[in-house]
């Protein structure tokens, strides 16, 4: 996917079934104790949902573009001048963990945009996997993205 040095990319080990981290992100139900706090729906290959982040009042357009059972799931989404596609990749690992890699890959002419997509993106999906981890072996949600841009900050 990474054709060329406009992406952004976290990485991190789970230790959980790579069966369970990858439902974490394909069941709202779960993603919403660590990510966003709406969705329209789980992701399906083909469908497009609706992920909400309420704390910001913000509403994002997902398209499902690929989902590979436990390995893999691409989708695309942002605003129409910032739109990213974005791929998880899924690898069992010894142990009942997981090495989970997301790719954000940035679609722009304009440099100085993608820096700053780069930048907003890494650390973005940094905190979503942090959070995911914290969750999933620990059973607890740290609010890490609804805490990145505390009201009254300026």
């Amino acid at each position: 996917m990474a054709e060329h040095n406009q992406f952004a990319k976290a990485e991190m080990l789970i230790r959980k079934p790579v069966r369970e981290v990858f439902q974490a992100f394909i069941n709202p139900e779960v993603t919403t104790k660590f990510w966003f706090t709406k969705s329209s729906g789980k992701l399906e290959e083909g469908k497009e949902v609706e992920w909400t982040w309420e704390m910001y009042n913000v509403t994002v357009l997902v398209t499902v573009k690929k989902i590979e059972e436990d390995k893999q799931i691409i989708v695309e989404w942002g605003n129409y001048e910032d739109l990213t596609t974005v791929e998880w990749t899924f690898k069992a690992m010894p142990d009942e963990a997981t090495f989970v890699s997301v790719v954000n890959q940035i679609n722009s002419s304009n440099a100085d945009r993608v820096l700053s997509l780069v930048r907003e993106s890494t650390e973005g999906f940094t905190l979503v996997l942090a959070g995911l981890k914290a969750y999933l072996e620990f059973g607890i949600k740290l609010n890490l993205v609804g805490d990145r841009f505390p009201k009254g900050l300026n």
